[in-house]
């Protein structure tokens, strides 16, 4: 059964235009996706960003022995503001919106609702954290490199 809403907002050290070009770029995506303890494979991530296009990916246990995967469609795509999904299997919709904080940050706040009851266990609400620190991890990464 689908229930909930979970709202997850996040200040990243980051402009809006890459953070938002790092959730929808495959090699960006490959970095950070997935819980700590799993990694997304390039070659199992697909990305159309359009309203109707697909969003897919394989997340692979670091230890090999799970693999999960998620279909998605995107139903909008507001660059670079606003990014929205809903999953085909579970119905599980969210929402990313990238708010310029005006001094090279951004606030991403993600809201996930129709959420499967597994998908709100205190376990995997901190493993949905855990993206969001990999994901912070990479833009530092990104941003030291450009330096």
């Amino acid at each position: 059964m689908n229930q909930g809403i979970v709202r997850h907002t996040r200040v990243f050290t980051a402009p809006r235009e890459l953070v938002f070009r790092c959730m929808l770029t495959p090699e960006h995506l490959t970095q950070f996706w997935g819980p700590g303890g799993m990694s997304a494979p390039l070659d199992g991530i697909t990305v159309d960003p359009r309203p109707g296009g697909a969003f897919e990916t394989v997340m692979v246990a670091d230890d090999g022995t799970n693999r999960y995967t998620m279909r998605a469609v995107f139903d909008e795509i507001l660059e670079p503001e606003r990014i929205g999904w809903t999953e085909l299997e579970s119905g599980l919709r969210s929402v990313s919106t990238f708010t310029d904080l005006g001094d090279g940050r951004t606030e991403v706040t993600i809201e996930q609702s129709n959420m499967p009851a597994a998908f709100l266990t205190p376990e995997a609400q901190a493993g949905f954290r855990t993206s969001l620190d990999k994901l912070e991890t990479y833009l530092r990464t990104l941003l030291a490199a450009s330096a």
